[in-house]
């Protein structure tokens, strides 16, 4: 299976044990020296429509992905 970029920013991440939903794909950390992707990155909610800044962004590394889907990815806690 190929993805782009684009593709993965328009999926959420939910949470395989319980169902939790984390949000949208943010972001991306990707090993220069290898290619592979390291980690993926859902940005902070804001906070009162971001004029206090935005609550702390959640990392997932690429080992807790364990499904890709249409609309969604499964990951496994946090």
């Amino acid at each position: 299976m190929t993805c782009s970029m684009a593709e993965l920013q328009g999926k959420e991440l939910v949470n395989i044990s319980d169902g939790t939903r984390y949000g949208c794909i943010g972001d991306l950390e990707i090993d220069t020296a290898s290619g592979q992707i390291e980690n993926v990155i859902v940005y902070g909610k804001p906070r009162a429509l971001g004029f206090l800044g935005r609550e702390a962004d959640l990392v997932f590394p690429w080992s807790a992905i364990k499904r890709i889907g249409p609309d969604l990815i499964l990951v496994d806690g946090h």
